[in-house]
């Protein structure tokens, strides 16, 4: 029995691969599982066997992008690294996932769960990963280096998510250098962070009783 669920794992893999390929090509809208199963080279009942729709197909592909670089990203943060280090890390990052695809995949899922309810819950959901995350590291910063101005630290985590979901798109349809700093501004945002941290323990040293 295990030796036959072999094949099965990598008809799934192969499907995948073969739908970022064609979502990328193609967009959400003139995806074809027919396309996608002649790509992956297996029969289109494969694809409808393990992942029911087009629908179904592209909400696994999203899922398993989105959970592979929240990880990733979660690992990045759990880092002891000063918090404007770690931001700098997830600016670079941006970069690998505007060339890998996974960008396209995120922003074509979130257009096409404009329209579809069950897509716009099932990319909610994804998303809202991303954003809890931001809060567990805003909720450090503000622990480690006091209140974040007039922000909560959920509020802090929503705009730095909605600065780089945003960004994204736009980059997406071409506002690069030449029309709009998108990349430099958001590693600006780095600089506010290190003067933030390194404000912050220049008054704890001040603190600090001479002779202590």
């Amino acid at each position: 029995m295990a030796d036959a669920a072999v094949p099965a794992v990598d008809t799934r893999t192969l499907i995948l691969d073969a739908a970022r390929s064609r979502l990328l090509a193609d967009g959400y809208a003139g995806l074809s599982t027919r396309k996608v199963a002649e790509e992956a080279q297996v029969p289109l009942s494969q694809l409808h066997y393990h992942f029911g729709s087009k629908q179904g197909l592209i909400l696994a592909l999203f899922a398993e992008e989105n959970q592979r670089r929240l990880a990733r990203q979660r690992s990045m943060y759990a880092q002891e690294l000063p918090l404007w280090q770690r931001y700098e890390r997830a600016c670079d990052y941006l970069e690998d996932d505007l060339d890998s695809g996974y960008v396209r995949v995120l922003q074509e899922s979130i257009a096409a769960g404009w329209s579809n309810g069950e897509v716009g819950a099932a990319v909610r959901d994804l998303l809202g990963g991303w954003f809890a995350l931001l809060a567990e590291v805003a909720g450090e910063a503000e622990r480690r280096h006091g209140p974040l101005g007039p922000f909560t630290a959920e509020e802090v985590a929503t705009l730095v998510g909605c600065a780089f979901f945003g960004s994204e798109a736009l980059l997406l349809l071409g506002f690069d250098r030449q029309l709009l700093p998108i990349r430099s501004a958001l590693r600006r945002i780095g600089v506010v962070i290190r003067q933030l941290e390194e404000g912050s323990r220049r008054t704890d040293d001040a603190r600090v009783p001479t002779g202590a």
